[in-house]
């Protein structure tokens, strides 16, 4: 049997590269690996992670010499040789994702070029031969681990409580890092200044900034509505819909499945463009994912299936990395932001599900990122005071009433206020959510009207009266 490649060869082989100023031969690495490595073995991943960026070469055949990626003082002919630059952050977070030996497989397929990998399309058998709660993307082993990361003490809470308690920071993160990974240059700080004030980046593209705002509105659904939200057809279209908001050619497509084909650059899998069959297969992953028992496994399911098929014109990725957080909001555990995931990594793991049907890389980019979410929100959480439960008590009472007030065009007062709370609260509660739901509608603005299931349309009407 041939050995196994150590999940953390590349780190290992960067680490080497780093502390060697000039640079190493094959030879020279196969001595400080030859104890967990072939040098057959060796020199393949090396010509896989030089195509795929992850380190660099300087010259041909015996005397190639390998480079961190971060690296830029690689020697010339005619240029000295000094201290390299360590590796970027990226550089540093993307080795730091420990792949496991048949993600490492997966990404050397994915990493050949594509005129030598085969042209792939739709198979529904990778759908059909799913069996829930027998068939495992994660083994039961990594679900368990996941579960004991991602519990929190809110399990016995009405759906979406924990993630309400951090919205404010998820609502960044997630925008952020979701729309990251589909090129958008919006900095983190960019982000958080155009969600709680308001103001887009100046110099941005109209399109990023469309982009971030609609992650916002679909995040506060998904948040707002946990005991609401399910995984059936009418969550998922709608969560398209909010993400594709003002950013397809027809708009009429925002929500509907795609009758029409579809191209994805960068790979060799051509979705099916055959609508009954697009309509067959979405309607079945939803049946499949809807009875899988495990919080994580349908989490991840819904990732894999919803980017496989691609049900919809545009926007596919955005909707299944938000979709994958529905039963992790709805069991109150820790949400997955996706912050820090290495886009090439990311891409190289849909291309492993696209063309080869093959979950591993994917899985362990989701691993590591669930584990880096779940550090980052229960430090984030941990700070937080409890809750007030007397708003939990009354979370739709204020919802409805703030919503009738504004579309309605009323002026916030306590005697429109107090008759709408009448029927809804008790009588000793009535002062109190009377009080409380004036403050709201003070302090209503743009940036979290969505709490309120408002349009910007309502509210500027409202204001404008």
């Amino acid at each position: 049997m041939p050995k196994l490649l150590p999940d953390d060869l590349l780190e290992r082989v960067t680490n080497a590269l780093v502390a060697a100023p000039r640079g190493l031969s094959l030879a020279e690495l196969q001595e400080a690996l030859k104890d967990i490595v072939s040098r057959r073995s060796l020199q393949r991943r090396l010509d896989a992670w030089a195509r795929s960026g992850s380190i660099k070469t300087e010259g041909i055949r015996r005397g190639r010499r390998y480079f961190p990626a971060g690296d830029d003082t690689a020697p010339t002919p005619a240029a000295n040789v000094g201290q390299p630059a360590p590796p970027s952050a990226a550089q540093a977070v993307t080795a730091s994702v420990a792949i496991s030996a048949a993600g490492q497989q997966v990404q050397a397929l994915v990493q050949r070029p594509i005129a030598d990998r085969a042209p792939m399309g739709y198979q529904r058998d990778f759908l059909e031969r799913y069996v829930p709660n027998e068939t495992e993307y994660l083994p039961e082993n990594l679900q368990t681990h996941l579960r004991a990361l991602g519990r929190t003490l809110d399990g016995h809470r009405p759906a979406g409580t924990y993630a309400r308690d951090i919205l404010s920071r998820l609502l960044i993160d997630l925008s952020w890092a979701s729309s990251r990974l589909e090129g958008n240059t919006y900095s983190l700080l960019d982000t958080r200044e155009l969600i709680e004030n308001g103001k887009a980046a100046p110099g941005k593209d109209a399109k990023e900034t469309q982009m971030i705002l609609n992650h916002k509105a679909a995040i506060e659904l998904l948040v707002e509505s946990g005991e609401e939200i399910g995984v059936n057809r009418y969550t998922i279209t709608n969560l398209h819909a909010l993400l594709a908001d003002n950013l397809l050619e027809d708009s009429r497509s925002a929500g509907r499945l795609r009758t029409t084909s579809v191209a994805i650059s960068g790979t060799t899998y051509l979705p099916t463009a055959i609508p009954q069959l697009i309509e067959e297969m979405f309607t079945l992953s939803l049946d499949k994912a809807a009875t899988i028992r495990d919080t994580f496994e349908q989490s991840f399911f819904l990732m894999v299936q919803l980017s496989y098929l691609q049900p919809f014109v545009d926007v596919n990725k955005r909707t299944s990395r938000l979709a994958a957080n529905i039963p992790l909001i709805r069991s109150n555990m820790v949400p997955l932001s996706f912050v820090d995931v290495p886009e090439k990594l990311y891409i190289d793991g849909l291309i492993g599900v696209y063309e080869l049907n093959r979950i591993e890389l994917l899985r362990d980019v989701y691993l590591w990122a669930y584990e880096r979410s779940v550090r980052r929100y229960k430090t984030v959480r941990d700070s937080l005071p409890e809750p007030d439960a007397f708003r939990l008590k009354y979370r739709r009472e204020f919802v409805e009433v703030v919503s009738h007030i504004v579309r309605e065009r009323i002026p916030p007062t306590e005697a429109a206020v107090a008759p709408l709370a009448k029927s809804m609260v008790s009588p000793e509660d009535l002062d109190r959510f009377t009080s409380i739901a004036l403050a709201e509608l003070t302090e209503l603005h743009e940036g979290n009207i969505a709490r309120f299931r408002l349009r910007p349309s309502e509210f500027k009407q409202w204001k404008e009266r």
